[in-house]
């Protein structure tokens, strides 16, 4: 497979993960004013005012998530994923390196709480990095 066909083929999915994209940040936003003080736990205690960075960083994600699905704001919105992914990143190493998410797991998965946290924080960089594709001038998306 030459180089163009495999770029095309990458591009054929471009728009249907738009719209897992959207919604996935969508509901990740609205999960912020459902369960705050779960979202609270893993701000950083250097970091002031965690109720309000969770609210802010909720409509953030629910703002940005409608915003990649309009053409007219989708370059803007996945830049400001982007940002906002590069922003909350500390508060995924607090979750990993202080042992927050087995404090807040069933003890059962306390385990599987401290795995999934030092995931997320490579699952960080492709999220920022499909926000990024998002970014780029394209036809199709």
């Amino acid at each position: 497979m030459s180089e163009q066909q495999s770029k095309s083929a990458i591009e054929r999915f471009k728009r249907p993960l738009l719209y897992v994209m959207g919604p996935l940040y969508i509901v990740a936003g609205v999960l912020h004013f459902v369960a705050p003080d779960a979202y609270e736990r893993v701000v950083p205690p250097q970091f002031p005012r965690a109720r309000e960075l969770v609210y802010l960083s909720g409509v953030a994600e629910v703002a940005l998530g409608v915003g990649v699905l309009l053409p007219s704001t989708r370059r803007k919105s996945a830049w400001g994923l982007v940002a906002l992914l590069a922003a909350v990143f500390p508060a995924n190493v607090y979750m990993a390196t202080d042992d927050v998410a087995a404090e807040v797991a069933p003890e059962w998965a306390t385990d599987v709480a401290r795995v999934v946290a030092w995931l997320r924080l490579p699952l960080q960089a492709a999220l920022a990095l499909w926000a990024w594709w998002y970014t780029r001038p394209t036809e199709d998306a």
